[in-house]
């Protein structure tokens, strides 16, 4: 259940440092400011270290306020992400930083940390005992500076209680509008993604790294030709002998060719595809799980079950569109 709405202003901090990424700061303050303007109270401010940040786009931020010496009850912070080489220089204000976190922080205050910023949160000792994430490229940096915290991996953003992050750039406006959701009801938040044409929204369980564009990075033109052919028809029926004979080779040499390349069989990629194909139809309820299965290339719900299971770990659950 939402939170009830006030009239009293709710101050939503974002702490910028030097070299944060801009889309990482513009995008969840883009929601929040049209959640303020549809009438959820939001007062929003930036806080730093530096007068005038600049971005990691070279564009400077100026009238940013000093770092307080506290932070008021319930109020919300946002840590935008760093450049990587930022990150790795351990800059005196992003030191300094880690050490305001560990002197203002409190129970009481949502902490929603964008990309990278899950590591400075990560140092400051916050995210011990706590499910949380951060971009895929992170996750074991993530890892070494908080071996208590329980890491997920690709995951779009994870909320757990008054601690919230995300996979940074897009999915930072998912992760703000999943806690706008929270606070002001789903209505309200369906607004403001219509405003900001976010067109799907990605819930919490949403993997970070698309299927489409996993177990690419490799440079076999016959693989690439039968991924590219799957892809584009996901609910084909699609056999082993059609897609050897895409890549010209028989069905045992094209297995042991995408072992090499991809890491998996090539019935195993399919499967990823079609799940992809039928993940987003999961919340139309008005079509019936035979439908969806059909749709994503299934023989019947029970096949997409199971290989719901085999491929995701979890058994499917169908639940409404993100509000």
């Amino acid at each position: 259940m939402p939170a009830e709405r006030t009239a009293a202003p709710l101050p939503v901090y974002f702490l910028l440092l030097p070299g944060f990424l801009l889309l990482d700061f513009a995008g969840p303050a883009e929601a929040l400011r049209i959640a303020q303007r549809l009438g959820v109270p939001f007062e929003l401010r930036c806080i730093g270290p530096d007068a005038m940040p600049v971005s990691s786009l070279g564009v400077p931020v100026a009238g940013v306020a000093p770092l307080p010496d506290s932070l008021p009850a319930g109020c919300w912070l946002f840590i935008p992400g760093l450049l990587s080489k930022t990150l790795v220089e351990r800059r005196a204000d992003t030191l300094a930083a880690v050490k305001w976190l560990k002197r203002v922080w409190r129970p009481d205050i949502q902490l929603a940390t964008i990309c990278s910023a899950a590591v400075l949160a990560g140092e400051a000792g916050l995210l011990d005992g706590r499910s949380c994430t951060t971009h895929h490229t992170l996750t074991e940096t993530l890892r070494q500076c908080a071996p208590r915290a329980k890491v997920a991996d690709n995951r779009v953003f994870v909320i757990d209680g008054n601690i919230a992050s995300s996979a940074g750039v897009t999915t930072g406006i998912d992760l703000t509008l999943a806690l706008i959701g929270q606070l002001a009801g789903p209505k309200l938040a369906l607004d403001v993604a219509r405003e900001m044409v976010v067109w799907l929204r990605r819930d919490s369980e949403t993997p970070q790294l698309s299927p489409f564009l996993s177990h690419r990075n490799h440079l076999h033109p016959a693989v690439h030709r039968v991924q590219d052919a799957i892809a584009a028809e996901p609910a084909r029926d699609w056999s082993r002998d059609s897609l050897a004979a895409l890549a010209c080779v028989s069905p045992r040499h094209l297995d042991r060719l995408f072992k090499l390349h991809t890491g998996l069989a090539p019935l195993d990629y399919r499967q990823q595809i079609q799940l992809a194909q039928a993940e987003p139809l999961l919340a139309r309820l008005d079509w019936s799980l035979e439908r969806i299965a059909e749709a994503a290339g299934f023989g019947s719900a029970r096949d997409l079950r199971r290989v719901w299971l085999k491929q995701r770990g979890t058994p499917l659950k169908r639940k409404a569109a993100p509000a």
